[in-house]
């Protein structure tokens, strides 16, 4: 793919020992990754995710290896628990310099029709408005700095023809957000440079977080549906399982902040379906299923 123009922002020199990242999602997969390469740099960290424990022993293990690192427990989905995510940064280190908004879940797959609001409202409220509630508490915090960085996770999901329920309706807006941020911070000649992370398979544990459903939310029905959908889970899970490593999407994440660039693609193979769903738009589809 071509490459793609600037972000926004001299942002190369934001990873840079002494300056301060915060991290969502933190405990595991992508977000342990990049708490772990960011600290290996220098840069003290805040982790945070909504599970405690995790997140505890997640600490714990990037403090071991020498990192300057701070564990907040924080649900994105709620805007309270963010600012205090912010105010706890500011009071330990007094500053934020690169936000990581990667908290994310997957919630099912069944046809859209058959989702309870619920789900739509677990998968929305994490994926998107996570997003919104840590653009709206640390934005003015980035704007202070003489450099700053925004990477908010998105996903192949997020670039090419809709797919996989909720999540991809939610990735796909997560990517019109960093787009329009973009603009945004251009508009104002903001020094906050913005990425947006489209990963393709990594090896996680996302496929297993329904553990962090609300515990409010009603079991699932179990209809041919949700079987299929299960089906599709399953095959998820093991494209995750042959992906890349966290370490090797932080790498990415790395270089592409270093570089200015904003769209970061994590391998190449669904480079077709991207280029295909653009095709699409413009005579007129319909689109065609991302996969084979």
């Amino acid at each position: 793919m071509s490459a793609a123009p600037p972000a926004a922002g001299p942002s190369g020199g934001v990873i840079s020992p002494g300056n301060v990242a915060v991290v969502t999602g933190a405990a595991s997969g992508i977000g342990l990754g990049l708490s772990e390469r960011l600290a290996a740099e220098g840069m003290a960290v805040v982790m945070a995710d909504v599970e405690r424990r995790a997140l505890e022993g997640a600490a714990a293990k990037v403090g071991a290896s020498g990192g300057k690192v701070l564990a907040v427990p924080t649900d994105v989905s709620h805007a309270e628990e963010v600012d205090a995510l912010r105010d706890e940064a500011l009071r330990a280190y007094g500053a934020v310099h690169l936000l990581c908004n990667n908290a994310g879940v997957g919630g099912p797959h069944d046809p859209l029709w058959t989702i309870p609001e619920g789900d739509w409202e677990w998968v929305l409220g994490v994926n998107l408005w996570g997003v919104i509630h840590c653009l709206r508490a640390f934005m003015p915090v980035l704007l202070d700095q003489p450099a700053a960085h925004v990477v908010n996770t998105s996903s192949i999901f997020g670039v090419f023809a809709g797919a996989l329920g909720p999540y991809g309706i939610s990735k796909h807006a997560v990517t019109a957000l960093s787009e329009t941020l973009h603009f945004n911070l251009r508009e104002v000649g903001a020094t906050v440079g913005v990425s947006v992370l489209c990963p393709g398979a990594v090896k996680t544990n996302f496929g297993s977080s329904d553990r962090n459903r609300p515990a409010d939310l009603p079991p699932p029905v179990r209809t041919r549906a949700r079987e299929l959908a299960a089906a599709s889970m399953e095959r998820f899970d093991r494209l995750a399982a042959a992906g890349l490593e966290p370490a090797e999407v932080a790498d990415i994440v790395v270089e592409g902040i270093r570089s200015s660039r904003f769209y970061l693609l994590t391998s190449s193979n669904r480079d077709d379906a991207v280029r295909r769903r653009g095709e699409e738009v413009v005579a007129g589809g319909p689109p065609a299923p991302p996969f084979p």
